[in-house]
């Protein structure tokens, strides 16, 4: 499997290929599709799909068995081989910078169970949902990483698909308002910097001040927040709550949300999600079969926990 095998530039083995794809969704241990089922699915005869099953065992990417009127099982699945023959090449993730443990350990799990999966990846850090979805949608990138929130919105307005929801907690702990100290916030022409690149906090901000019509509007990129405030050119911002005082680097009163539905957003905001694009079916089929969930937020919560070292 290390040298370049031919028989893959035949029409069989171009076959082979597509039927690689296909068996990494299928667990050892289960029941495999008829031959006549793979020929339909890939559009071609009996025999085509036949000759690239058995050639996917000889380079032993899968073993199976026939046990009669049962059916062939897989008994045996190379998911790196296959993976590489599928022709699927390396998922480049896009993500939000690492600034804090949980988006570092929110890389650091991710890593962890496609490289268990056998599955090249490689991560590429993005400020802004918006900069991600777009790298997302003209192709450079594959998959991209956001809120639930976020991906909703998105879902409804492009041809993208949820590839998996990795449950609250996963993305940021909690939302609230950030006050620079010194700063009241009833106060009249209340400064609010906003990140104009994150559906999130733009969202939440506008709820969170929902009715106040005396608010200034200050944009900066969240990584220039803690300028803003040093400099007292913004009095709040909404943001999340992880280690804030710590990257802001300025002293700030927090306020958690008290509005029911600007918490129930907020909460659904907490929750990390990896969208693909619709056009790739395959590719997200299989990249759904790889991912263990489980792994990704076990090693999230260590890093957090300060556990283990993030490795991304």
């Amino acid at each position: 499997m290390n040298g370049f095998d031919d028989r893959f530039l035949t029409r069989n083995g171009l076959v082979a290929q597509r039927l690689a794809a296909l068996l990494l969704l299928h667990e050892p241990g289960v029941r495999l599709p008829r031959v006549r089922d793979f020929a339909v699915t890939l559009g071609v005869g009996n025999g085509t799909a036949q000759a690239a099953l058995r050639l996917l065992e000889e380079t032993g990417a899968i073993g199976t068995t026939a046990r009669g009127h049962l059916g062939t099982f897989l008994i045996r699945s190379d998911r790196a081989a296959l993976w590489r023959l599928s022709g699927l090449g390396t998922l480049l993730a896009a993500m939000p910078l690492p600034y804090s443990r949980r988006y570092e350990g929110l890389a650091t799990g991710l890593r962890a169970a496609f490289d268990r999966a056998g599955t090249p990846f490689a991560i590429t850090f993005m400020r802004g949902a918006t900069a991600r979805v777009r790298a997302l949608l003209d192709g450079k990138a594959d998959l991209v990483v956001l809120s639930r929130l976020a991906a909703d919105r998105y879902l409804a307005e492009h041809p993208v698909e949820l590839v998996a929801d990795l449950g609250p907690g996963t993305y940021v702990g909690a939302h609230g308002v950030l006050v620079r100290q010194g700063a009241d916030l009833g106060a009249p022409g209340l400064r609010v910097a906003v990140d104009r690149t994150s559906e999130d906090q733009c969202l939440l901000a506008e709820r969170a001040f929902a009715g106040r019509t005396d608010i200034e509007w200050v944009e900066g990129s969240y990584m220039q927040l803690g300028g803003l405030f040093a400099q007292k050119r913004a009095d709040a911002t909404v943001w999340n709550l992880d280690e804030p005082k710590g990257w802001l680097g300025a002293a700030v009163d927090v306020h958690p949300f008290g509005d029911a539905i600007t918490q129930e957003l907020a909460a659904h905001n907490s929750s990390a999600a990896v969208i693909g694009r619709r056009d790739c079916p395959h590719a997200l089929a299989a990249v759904r079969a790889a991912l263990d969930l489980r792994t990704v937020t076990a090693l999230q919560d260590e890093v957090v926990r300060g556990e283990r070292i993030p490795s991304y």
